[in-house]
């Protein structure tokens, strides 16, 4: 059974580029820093990078819970990431977007007004 999003891993192949890409991002260091694997903590789950993959648009699509779906794209461009989707609504007040971060991985975002963050376990 799924239990909600835990980790998002993102092939990184110039890893301290990715690392420093996603510092600036989420505003802190890395929890977890090696040469094989870095891992950020963000908001009770985990973006991890991996420098032995392969990045690419096609694979896994998670999204990343955002207050302002606007300001988070724009910033994203802002950080080096090239627009992929447009923040459009979806329905319910729910609003969505992607880019392609420095990479070439999509990071998908969602401004969510039905989040509970209160069923996050």
């Amino acid at each position: 059974m799924l239990l909600g999003l835990r980790t998002a891993i993102y092939p990184a192949p110039d890893l301290a580029r990715a690392k420093a890409f996603y510092r600036d991002l989420l505003g802190v260091e890395p929890y977890f820093d090696q040469p094989f694997y870095v891992g950020f903590a963000v908001g009770g789950f985990e973006l991890g990078l991996l420098p032995d993959g392969q990045p690419g648009s096609a694979g896994p699509q998670p999204l990343w819970g955002v207050n302002n779906a606007d300001s988070a794209y724009q910033r994203l461009l802002a950080l080096g990431a090239t627009a992929l989707e447009p923040v459009h609504d979806v329905g319910e007040g729910i609003r969505v977007a992607a880019v392609l971060d420095p990479f070439g991985n999509r990071l998908g975002i969602i401004e969510n007004p039905h989040f509970d963050l209160a069923a996050v376990r």
